[in-house]
């Protein structure tokens, strides 16, 4: 055993060590190895965790990183469907797509989005509310979308950028295809137009389906067929660059493109009732009786549609807003006016079926009808009257008093009851939104809209087409065209045929039947008929005027609106009376007589009579159709 060697100190006392111990080593050796031990089972407890760790990384999930890798520099892009194409029954395009460019801005790629827009101004013309429209926008995309600022950029502010490009992160023209009308106003309240994409607009689509899609559908046929129209989105996945910009597309899934249209309208006859009624608000709507399908509507005037196509400046919008003759409004679709004599044939035609008067009845006309126990008359346009008429002659010289007290002895729920059968009170079907129902009064419509009895002086002027009586040229359209087609009351059609993506054949469209009139005498609507055809043909018709010569026959019957009451019996001088004073004018009419393959109503808003003013414009599209000598 070892001893301890102590080594004194000088001047060690007590209470102080006299030494210092030497070094064991072997005591410090064992402690380093014991140490040394535990060092290394902590290393390779350290490395197990590492290999643990890389297992679980690289083997059990591998897959999931890898895609967290990938998609660092891959995402997936939505692919917009090209929009459907409208042609018109010729194969003529009225709606068409053109390459264009625009100017949009990823907002997780921009810092400083007002200086951003400011330099942007430098370059290219900004809308006036740009900055709001983006704000508003953001919301409905991902921080990563491209949100459209302008579109319809010009080649000069595609070059300005272009050159600029790289001072600008986040921000890129995009190529595109936009939608143009090339007919401008003609066909505005048919096709209706594309806008920009609201919150509105959100609440009615399927959200996912028009991701990078930027416009849809706000009215007329665009908006009506909107899902046949739009198609379905497709997807890509792209490789991009730090930037953010398109390096490769690494995989593609095709979108499905709208369907092509083929509407029953005739561009040419379009053209042609849109010149007949010159610079004069109005409409004009042309069908064809046998089946329904629709060959021109015009509603006058109109507006360019290719301004809210590309973004409509406010000033442009103010203009068009403003404008007292109302070109927003689809005088066609949703116009309300007083059928007039316009009226005549089908209460005439009530009288015959119900056996209120008979085809050869007549009736004298002195100018005046009274209602028992007053004083005050019904006056006639023709002061003394017309002397003896029957339904013939009352249609043909348009006889008020005649259907004065035809409307009478019918009482005003008949009339509602019969006249209802042709469409009158109702939307007819038209695939258009918007349409308006006009009115065919009731006792129960009177007691329910104002809380009144019907008075028997307002079935009086119910026969004359007056008093609460409100029809579309629409539904004067339909009405005739069941007269003359034996009953047949069709849902008017513009769609013609329809053409899926990708598919040769196209597919045709019917106008449904609405309903089938029964005629209980076929010989009493062929007497209506015959009152009509004088009407043009008759040695004493109202609109004879326009009669044509030789060539074919036609019928037809003028109705004038009052603006305001009339107390003369003759027409006042039009140029007498204030514009916005004077009377609506009216026509509707078929041809050929015989077997009629045209209906046309036309109105002339302010225009004065029916047979002066409204008869040529639908004498001019009759011709026009018959002889097919359409404009191109």
């Amino acid at each position: 055993m070892i001893r301890q060697v102590l080594t004194r100190v000088p001047g060690a006392g007590p209470g102080r060590p006299r030494g210092r111990a030497i070094k064991d080593g072997i005591e410090e050796q064992r402690k380093f190895n014991r140490r040394a031990a535990e060092a290394l089972v902590l290393v390779i407890i350290g490395c197990l965790l590492l290999i643990a760790r890389y297992v679980y990384l690289q083997v059990v999930n591998h897959q999931e990183f890898t895609t967290r890798s990938i998609n660092n520099q891959v995402k997936v892009v939505p692919v917009a469907p090209n929009r459907g194409l409208i042609y018109d029954r010729a194969g003529r395009p009225l709606a068409e797509n053109r390459p264009a460019f625009r100017l949009e801005i990823v907002p997780e790629k921009v810092e400083g989005l007002e200086q951003t827009f400011e330099r942007l101004a430098e370059l290219v013309e900004l809308p006036e509310d740009a900055v709001e429209r983006f704000e508003a926008a953001r919301g409905r995309y991902h921080s990563f979308d491209g949100i459209p600022v302008k579109f319809a950029l010009s080649d000069e502010e595609v070059a300005r950028f272009a050159v600029n490009r790289h001072l600008f992160a986040g921000v890129d023209v995009v190529p595109y295809l936009a939608r143009h009308y090339p007919q401008g106003d003609l066909l505005t309240h048919v096709l209706g137009y594309v806008g920009r994409i609201d919150e509105n607009d959100l609440r009615s689509i399927d959200a996912a389906n028009y991701r990078g899609t930027t416009h849809i559908g706000k009215s007329g046929v665009e908006r009506y067929y909107e899902n046949q129209l739009h198609g379905d989105i497709g997807r890509e996945r792209v490789e991009t660059n730090v930037q953010g910009r398109v390096l490769n597309v690494l995989e593609r899934e095709p979108p499905q493109h709208g369907e092509d249209l083929v509407l029953s309208l005739d561009l040419g006859l379009q053209r042609v009732a849109w010149d007949a009624l010159g610079e004069r608000p109005g409409a004009v709507f042309a069908m064809d009786p046998r089946d329904g399908s629709v060959l021109a509507m015009v509603s006058k005037p109109a507006f360019d549609p290719n301004f809210f196509v590309r973004g409509i400046r406010s000033a442009e919008y103010a203009a068009i807003l403003n404008d007292p003759a109302r070109p927003l409004f689809n005088r066609a679709l949703q116009g309300g006016y007083e059928p007039g004599s316009t009226f005549k044939p089908f209460v005439g035609l009530a009288g015959l079926e119900m056996g209120i008067i008979g085809r050869e009845q007549r009736v004298f006309s002195n100018g005046y009808y009274y209602l028992s126990g007053q004083e005050r008359p019904y006056r006639d346009w023709k002061r003394g009257g017309h002397g003896w008429v029957d339904i013939r002659g009352a249609l043909e010289q348009s006889v008020n008093t005649y259907f004065y007290g035809l409307a009478y002895d019918l009482g005003i729920d008949r009339i509602h009851e019969y006249l209802s059968q042709f469409s009158f009170g109702e939307p007819t079907g038209l695939d258009l939104q918007g349409e308006n129902a006009g009115i065919l009064p009731s006792r129960d419509w009177k007691r329910g809209q104002y809380s009144e009895p019907w008075y028997p002086g307002e079935t009086v002027i119910a026969g004359i087409g007056q008093g609460f009586n409100v029809v579309t040229p629409i539904q004067l359209s339909v009405a005739l065209s069941a007269l003359v087609n034996g009953g047949t009351v069709y849902a008017p059609r513009l769609l013609m045929a329809s053409k899926p993506a990708g598919e040769g054949q196209a597919r045709l469209n019917h106008a449904p039947v609405a309903r089938q009139i029964p005629a209980v005498q076929p010989e009493n609507w062929a007497v209506v008929r015959e009152g009509m055809r004088l009407v043009i043909h008759g040695s004493q018709g109202t609109a004879r005027a326009v009669a044509p010569q030789d060539s074919y026959q036609m019928a037809g019957k003028s109705g004038t609106a009052q603006v305001v009451t009339q107390v003369a019996f003759e027409e006042p001088d039009p140029e007498e009376v204030a514009q916005h004073l004077r009377n609506h004018a009216l026509f509707v009419a078929y041809a050929p007589f015989e077997n009629p393959i045209i209906v046309v109503t036309a109105i002339v808003e302010h225009g004065g009579g029916g047979s002066r003013h409204a008869a040529p414009v639908a004498r001019a599209v009759i011709d026009a159709w018959l002889a097919q000598e359409l404009p191109q």
